[in-house]
């Protein structure tokens, strides 16, 4: 296979250009008002079944968007998600990010109470002042975690981005919280990750930054 040539700073726009071309052969037709997102979730894996297994809420971006206006904090599961957000762009809607998996407390609760970290961690992001987007790219009991929350408690998350990856409970999980009223953003099966929620979040971000949302 023959190696192009290509400046860096054209290599994204290049990848965005096969991506749209390769759905088009395909036959698969992206929602005008989401294909932005799918198409960097692709970028992100490149995995053509993000044009298929995506599910959103009803204004699912628009209502993240407007959440970040309001300075929403976005919480992840993982150190690797949080270090894939652009938090230079999100710190510009004067929001923010955090990861509280590698708390110390968090960590002792977890083994005091036996229970994971992720659990844990979702109870901490719930008592954050303001407005909270979650971030789960690994940890399906961060989802039960906020379920459990919901069924409970009078706790309601401002938005999910469920895509965890894995095969325990991790299907279960994502329909879980696709049947509350929490707006979210998820992709349905067993594939996502730290790097795909990361991508979402950014995708959003970017297409506020251009004005687009």
């Amino acid at each position: 296979m023959k190696i192009e040539q290509i400046k860096p700073t054209e290599i994204e726009q290049k990848s965005f250009a096969i991506i749209t071309e390769e759905l088009e052969q395909k036959g698969l037709v992206l929602d005008a008002d989401k294909a932005f997102l799918i198409k960097r979730c692709i970028h992100t894996t490149a995995d053509f079944d993000y044009a298929k297994t995506m599910a959103f809420s009803d204004r699912a971006i628009p209502i993240m968007a407007d959440l970040i206006r309001q300075k929403a904090t976005i919480v992840t599961d993982t150190n690797m998600a949080l270090s894939g957000i652009n938090k230079k762009t999100l710190l510009e809607y004067g929001g923010s990010a955090k990861c509280f998996m590698s708390d110390p407390a968090v960590m002792e609760e977890a083994k005091q109470r036996g229970i994971t970290r992720a659990t844990v961690s979702m109870e901490y992001a719930a008592k954050l002042p303001g407005k909270v987007i979650y971030a789960i790219g690994n940890a399906p009991t961060a989802l039960l975690s906020l379920k459990e929350m919901m069924d409970n408690t009078s706790y309601r998350p401002d938005f999910i981005i469920g895509v965890p990856v894995g095969f325990v409970n991790v299907i279960a999980a994502k329909e879980e919280i696709m049947t509350t009223d929490v707006p979210y953003i998820i992709n349905t099966g067993r594939k996502g990750g730290s790097n795909v929620a990361a991508a979402i979040c950014n995708a959003v971000l970017y297409e506020m930054k251009k004005g687009n949302l």
